[in-house]
């Protein structure tokens, strides 16, 4: 199979096991889950930089995925839901799956902030057509980075590590969906 074949196939995998998984959760207590670890992993960020609340605070809005699965051998994907904010109040519940192929091996979870600076990126991003492809730039959050925040197309993500370990060489891109709460 030629390599463009393997990663068409790749993609085909991840989003159709990630297709069957609801943006929102199901029950009340689910949505409490992931809006208490959302408030979680924002107050660890906050913690961690204190140049990033000055970057939520000017913020058009963002979008937290507090604990996103990744993994792979060879072929891998990501997967993790997450909560969407204007004016520091959460306005709905957000999804993200991603395809890979490359040189990859292990597994790995993380959080994920996306900050929009502009309404265009924000509404973008509700809209369901906002995706990232391979040339995006991650910022991982430490002490300063908030400060050195950089935005393309309205749009700046920063990681925080939380377990594993995965080393790759990949190209891939990520997808997001929106539900308003």
């Amino acid at each position: 199979m030629s390599r463009s074949n393997w990663f068409l196939a790749a993609t085909a995998i991840v989003l159709l096991a990630s297709a069957g998984c609801a943006t929102a959760p199901k029950s009340a207590e689910g949505k409490i889950d992931i809006e208490q670890d959302a408030a979680q992993a924002l107050a660890r960020a906050q913690a961690a930089d204190a140049t990033f609340t000055p970057v939520l605070r000017d913020a058009y809005g963002y979008a937290v995925f507090p604990s996103v699965g990744k993994g792979g051998i060879g072929i891998g994907g990501a997967y993790g839901r997450g909560v969407l904010y204007r004016n520091g109040a959460a306005i709905g519940y957000c999804k993200i799956t991603q395809g890979t192929i490359g040189l990859q091996l292990g597994a790995q979870a993380y959080t994920e902030m996306i900050v929009f600076q502009t309404r265009d990126a924000f509404d973008s991003f509700k809209s369901g057509n906002f995706a990232f492809d391979a040339q995006a730039t991650v910022v991982a959050l430490k002490s300063g980075a908030g400060a050195n925040a950089k935005y393309a197309n309205g749009v700046a993500v920063f990681t925080m590590d939380e377990a594993g370990l995965m080393y790759e060489a990949t190209v891939g891109g990520q997808k997001f969906d929106f539900q308003a709460r």
